[in-house]
């Protein structure tokens, strides 16, 4: 058996976000800090995947993949979409812990992610 994949969302979790959506091809802003040296610690270990939604369009895959060479990080792949995945590491995700309670239902309402606390 191959190693077990850990899945990372593109924009805000590896690209830095800051200037928002700009286009599918479109990917000016710095990796997030040491984002780098993560996903290198972590492919010791995994198959670490890049996903993004700008992949879904033309071009996405190719622009997210230039944007990772030009940053000189090594991944293992670039997905049009989230494959089956250990973890998922996604700046807008919350981990639900198996009950749709009141103060989950908060959380959803008041979620926003780290780049615009």
């Amino acid at each position: 058996m191959g190693k077990l994949t850990v899945l990372l969302d593109f924009d805000g979790v590896v690209h830095s976000y800051k200037s928002g959506w700009r286009g599918v091809d479109v990917i000016t802003d710095p990796p997030v800090d040491k984002v780098d040296e993560a996903i290198q610690q972590l492919r010791k270990d995994y198959k670490v995947m890049i996903y993004s939604s700008r992949c879904r369009h033309a071009g996405g895959v190719e622009a997210v993949k230039k944007w990772l060479a030009e940053q000189n990080i090594k991944v293992d792949g670039v997905a049009r979409e989230k494959v089956p995945a250990l973890a998922i590491i996604d700046d807008r995700g919350i981990t639900f812990e198996g009950s749709w309670d009141q103060e989950f239902i908060d959380k959803i309402k008041n979620f926003k992610p780290w780049y615009k606390r």
